[in-house]
């Protein structure tokens, strides 16, 4: 299963067509435009939130309600689009008193944008660099989601750091990696605890009359996935590794790391692996688990059966209504940067495209492995796998060593 997108951010439309999607399963535009819905919000966002109201269309590949096997188009409108017919228009001569975007902000794309196109105004480039396109990546994830369901798996996502505020680690340490999502959702900043939530708020609040940004962190969570999605034979299958350049290609995400991440640096190998042991499953089926979960579900590019757990960093939003210095990319004159209308924190919103990042990395996974013509075939080569596994895992667990 793969994705593309188009569109700008102040355009007509934002669009997204999947391709290489499974016949046969579920879909509808309520599961979608619930997802859309939960990018949107988020304590700290922008005046644009005020104005769009994001649904989908599905266009193709859909009918009654199940999908047919061909690419799935899908169209999310701009509802601010009439306000910049002129500036954005497709065609014509643009007009006379036209403003051009030629004071490029600091930590975006503007600058090396139109270094790299040879063009004089930073719109050209600005447009489709804005996170506005992640809307179209959340709707291509929730087809992906669709999809995974039928084999069990959840992804969810949660805030864990806004700017220095943290949510204490002993927290996710007691609860785990998993919070309900009624708890997540009621969360201004889809932040499990009401306590951090508050102080959150109260950081974003000092930033916004700063005329300044915040950025954070933000804990993605794949439950009931199967052992070995994924590959160890070469570099294109680790599945670690298209996670990791997924989720990086979120604008604004700066890092990503896997269960202890970067803390198993300073840690000696015995408190880093996690010991295996042998353990009765809820339908009674005997299989081998990790003690511990520190390598955040993926062992050797595949995943090992465990709760798969990413964690991102988000940078401040780069666009300041206390802005830094730049020039004038047509006079070379030393300026302030231009202002965009903009979010003063975007980090819950953030991590819904990083859940659709998964689900669809996950998704392609999961189709190369059981199949990805329909959903009938892919569930019974899963069904297959699973009792392979499961009578391997009970002679082991006799002492058989059966094969």
């Amino acid at each position: 299963m793969r994705y593309t997108t188009a569109g700008e951010s102040h355009g007509p439309a934002l669009l997204a067509i999947v391709s290489e999607v499974p016949s046969g399963f579920a879909l509808s535009t309520a599961a979608i435009d619930a997802d859309l819905t939960r990018r949107q919000s988020g304590y700290g966002r922008g005046g644009r939130m005020a104005i769009e109201r994001d649904t989908v269309r599905i266009l193709s590949g859909l009918r009654f309600g199940r999908t047919l096997g061909s690419p799935i188009a899908l169209q999310i409108d701009n509802r601010d689009w009439p306000n910049w017919q002129e500036r954005m228009a497709a065609e014509g001569r643009a007009p006379v008193d036209l403003v051009r975007e030629q004071t490029p902000r600091p930590g975006h794309a503007d600058l090396a944008g139109v270094q790299k196109t040879a063009s004089d105004d930073c719109r050209d480039v600005l447009e489709r660099a804005s996170a506005r396109e992640s809307a179209a990546r959340v709707a291509a994830g929730a087809v992906a989601k669709a999809w995974l369901a039928n084999f069990g798996v959840e992804i969810s996502s949660y805030v864990t750091r806004i700017g220095t505020v943290t949510l204490p680690e002993e927290l996710i340490a007691r609860k785990g990696a998993v919070f309900s999502t009624e708890k997540i959702e009621r969360s201004e900043l889809r932040c499990p605890d009401a306590q951090s939530t508050e102080a959150m708020k109260a950081a974003i609040d000092a930033a916004r009359a700063a005329g300044d940004s915040l950025g954070g962190w933000f804990n993605v969570v794949a439950s009931g996935l199967v052992p070995g999605i994924g590959g160890y034979a070469e570099a294109t299958q680790r599945l670690d590794g298209r996670l990791a350049a997924a989720l990086v290609s979120i604008p604004a995400i700066k890092g990503v790391q896997f269960g202890l991440g970067f803390a198993a640096g300073a840690l000696p190998g015995s408190e880093v692996h996690d010991p295996i042991i042998v353990s009765e499953t809820d339908s009674g089926r005997i299989q081998p688990q990790r003690a511990t979960n520190n390598a955040g579900g993926l062992e050797g590019g595949m995943t090992n059966g465990e709760l798969l757990l990413a964690s991102c960093v988000m940078k401040p939003i780069p666009t300041l209504t206390q802005p830094l210095a730049t020039v004038d990319l047509l006079s070379g004159q030393r300026r302030e940067a231009s202002r965009e209308r903009s979010d003063v924190v975007a980090v819950p919103a953030a991590a819904v495209v990083a859940e659709a990042e998964v689900a669809m990395v996950l998704a392609d996974a999961y189709g190369k492995k059981f199949g990805g013509d329909n959903l009938t075939d892919a569930l019974a080569a899963f069904e297959h796998y699973i009792n392979r596994l499961t009578a391997r895992s009970t002679s082991w667990a006799r002492g058989t060593g059966e094969r």
